[in-house]
């Protein structure tokens, strides 16, 4: 099967440094890679909150170079340092992302990050078919 890399201009030292596609496309799915909530210049904020939006601002870019938006997603992971103190907020947020029908969503406490301070990363699948609905 056919594989392509997704690799949004931003998002290239991904696959260039790390060695690993932001997105890889394969038959009917796109395959996110973990985002972390770093700005573009390699920032990253205290607030969960901007953490949060930072890290769906990258799946979106993928999203987006694949021709693809936010309610091709299906499935989705979440990994989280403190899961228990920003599960409302990220709820909170994820509502300003997802669209119907949801994604399949499972959260996970983790103990950190390769990035200290990083309390988020997100990993998804898309659907790279159009739905029938």
């Amino acid at each position: 099967m056919e594989k392509t890399a997704i690799v949004p201009d931003e998002l290239e030292s991904f696959y260039s440094d790390w060695k690993m596609s932001p997105g890889l496309a394969c038959g009917d799915f796109l395959f996110l890679t973990g985002f972390t909530g770093a700005d573009a210049d390699g920032t990253l904020s205290t607030d969960p909150e901007k953490q949060m939006r930072n890290a769906f601002r990258k799946i979106g870019l993928v999203l987006e170079e694949a021709g693809l938006d936010y309610s091709a997603l299906v499935e989705m992971t979440t990994y989280h340092v403190g899961l228990r103190d920003h599960l409302a907020l990220f709820k909170s947020v994820r509502a300003d992302y997802v669209r119907e029908p949801y994604p399949a969503w499972t959260a996970i406490e983790v103990a950190g990050f390769v990035r200290e301070g990083a309390v988020i990363e997100i990993k998804a699948v898309a659907c790279r078919r159009p739905s029938s609905s």
